[in-house]
């Protein structure tokens, strides 16, 4: 890779990798700070808590996520399904646990792109109660505003807004840094904050309290794991550099800016990121805070569009429409029905909690238990694709699994104040994805009672007789997830039509446990007999299932037809539920209605609109 190359990677990652961990000085401190203030606020207090900060930044992201984390990738992909694909291709009798741990860790992120979004601009949008105070009545309905902006605009693509991601986040953090650096003058002691002890010892001494506090130092790593999922956007280099040159610095020294400002003027705890600008840069502040926190809410939201189209692929949610906004970056998505379901949950979360301070209560259990899920993983993953031997991998990772743990035993403290919002929100997906999961394979079994194997059909039908049915130009596609088995929809035109094609091709899709697949390893090809073929069409879980595009390679292998006199058939089941299915009738119901909602297979897998024939039946699971 070029310098220059790197050099813009570098930058563009900072703008959508690090977005949302950099809008963490806005609220991070101040919620650590409450507290501990509540029986009066000690200079050792306010050293532990910033060296409590700079040690959670140095552990968990930079140990865990930038130096480790970005090198257990698939093929150059990263984030918790990914790594849950790669594991599953070596599974040995542990698919079911891991299948847990990746749906697990995926609901939770599905969970953390609804808080973030509503926390971060809340946060930079209180800022504007310090510029005039007239202007808090206004607080929630300019983020409703600026928020419902936020999620109309991303049908238009993220490419030509992304241009400007990086240089204004890059923008933010030197501003962050360079307040800091300013008002680290106040009180040259909080340097010591960068001894590990203070915070050791913080935490050895006050107990229960010790504990809370931990909840919201926690705040301050909050966006490490988007970090990971991010990785194939940019790579491991640029992410790497643009932490250590740009980010971590930055961060560092607003965190020690703002210990040294409540340590000469104590009362600057009430709000000590705003409070460290003199009052005729507060507006520009807050105007840049906002644009931040927007751009850090964007790179969540981007984040859970490829989540939710890798579970697609993966086959742990029904097909959903994806549109592509940009020509030349498969990256870039939409899928209209996460949009909107974010959309809404976002507003409905600015509207009930309607400040910072109360959603910030609510905002870690999800971070942190992805966290978790993400460390038992690459357990897994350095034993079984790095060889390292159990002691090894539990010396290495053990350490970081117990201080996840406990941070996330801080997170769960807040339950009752509004905890439950993420637990509930993460258990809502878990549901929809294990119901889809275990619906599906329920249905397979349910049809194979029913198939009739291929190669005995194929030999019956080729046999000559006065009951062959009639023979008619071009080619048939069938679409089948069993290529064993004889389509449905090739036995229903045989019964209803009495016809047959001059050439018949059975197609299957396949998504593999890989991000991308090489155009060689495309398709496979077998002849059954003179009328007959299977083809295989296989596709990464990060790819667009464009099945025309695909079929049109297939020309060089030998198989002759024009797509003009080519019809595509497909099987449409009418579910109906069974009261000994398997599963219990409500999530029957579920699984009827994910299944009622999921987008056409004509459209999902590009296929010409005016080549497809449907043909319908009734399947009672």
């Amino acid at each position: 890779m070029s310098t220059r190359k790197l050099f813009y990677l570098a930058i563009g990652s900072v703008g959508v990798v690090y977005g949302d961990i950099g809008t963490s000085p806005l609220y991070a401190f101040r919620e650590a700070l409450k507290p501990v203030a509540a029986d009066g606020l000690t200079r050792g207090e306010v050293i532990s808590l910033v060296s409590l900060m700079l040690w959670a930044l140095t552990i968990i992201v930079t140990l865990k996520y930038v130096l480790f984390l970005l090198r257990a990738d698939n093929d150059g992909e990263g984030g918790t399904l990914s790594l849950l694909a790669l594991l599953m291709k070596t599974a040995n009798g542990h698919t079911a646990i891991l299948m847990v741990l990746g749906l697990t860790g995926a609901a939770l992120f599905l969970g953390d792109a609804m808080i973030t979004p509503a926390l971060s601009v809340l946060s930079a949008v209180e800022g504007l109660k310090l510029v005039t105070p007239t202007l808090s009545t206004y607080i929630v309905p300019i983020s409703v505003a600026i928020l419902a902006f936020l999620f109309a605009i991303q049908s238009r693509g993220t490419g030509a807004v992304a241009q400007f991601f990086g240089p204004i986040t890059v923008l933010w953090f030197l501003v962050i840094g360079f307040a800091g650096l300013m008002h680290i003058p106040d009180d040259y002691g909080i340097l010591v904050a960068f001894n590990p002890w203070y915070a050791i010892n913080f935490l050895l001494h006050e107990g229960f309290l010790g504990i809370v506090v931990l909840g919201a130092v926690f705040l301050t790593v909050t966006g490490a794991e988007a970090l990971y999922a991010d990785l194939g956007h940019f790579g491991r280099r640029p992410i790497q550099w643009a932490w250590f040159v740009i980010v971590f610095p930055s961060l560092t020294l607003n965190y020690l800016g703002q210990g040294a400002l409540v340590l000469r003027e104590p009362l600057a705890m009430s709000d000590p990121f705003f409070l460290m600008y003199p009052h005729w840069a507060l507006l520009p502040v807050v105007i840049l805070a906002t644009a931040a926190t927007i751009i850090a809410s964007q790179a969540v939201i981007t984040g859970a569009f490829s989540l939710t189209r890798q579970a697609i692929h993966l086959g742990f949610l029904p097909r959903m429409e994806i549109l592509f906004t940009s020509e030349t970056n498969t990256g870039q998505i939409f899928l209209p029905s996460v949009n909107t379901l974010l959309f809404f949950g976002v507003i409905f979360l600015v509207v009930s909690f309607r400040s910072s301070d109360s959603l910030a209560i609510a905002y870690g259990i999800s971070v942190t238990g992805a966290m978790v899920v993400t460390s038992i993983m690459a357990f897994e993953f350095v034993r079984v694709r790095w060889n390292w031997s159990i002691t090894v991998a539990t010396t290495v990772l053990l350490p970081l699994v117990l201080l996840e743990l406990i941070f996330l035993g801080a997170n769960l403290l807040k339950i009752r104040d509004g905890g439950y919002i993420p637990v509930m929100i993460a258990s809502a997906f878990m549901i929809v994805m294990w119901t889809w999961r275990r619906g599906t394979g329920i249905l397979m079994e349910k049809t194979r009672h029913t198939d009739i194997p291929l190669p005995s059909f194929v030999s019956s039908i080729e046999r000559k007789s006065e009951h062959s049915p009639a023979a008619v130009p071009g080619t048939a596609i069938f679409l089948t997830s069993d290529p064993e088995s004889a389509p449905a929809a090739l036995l229903h035109n045989l019964k209803h039509n009495h016809v047959l094609h001059d050439k018949n091709v059975i197609l299957t899709i396949r998504t593999i446990n890989k991000p991308r697949v090489a155009h060689d390893d495309r398709y496979t090809v077998e002849k059954i007999s003179e009328r007959f073929s299977k083809v295989e069409l296989r596709f990464g879980f990060m790819e667009s299932q464009n099945v025309s595009q695909a079929l049109a390679a297939l020309r060089k292998t030998g198989l002759k037809f024009d797509i003009m006199t080519t019809s595509f058939y497909l099987g449409r089941r009418k579910l109906v539920p069974d009261a000994k299915s398997g599963m219990p009738h409500w999530q029957d119901r579920l699984f009827i209605a994910l299944a009622n909602a999921a987008t056409d297979p004509s459209d999902y897998f590009r296929l010409p609109a005016n080549r497809v024939v449907e043909l319908g039946s009734h399947v009672i699971i």
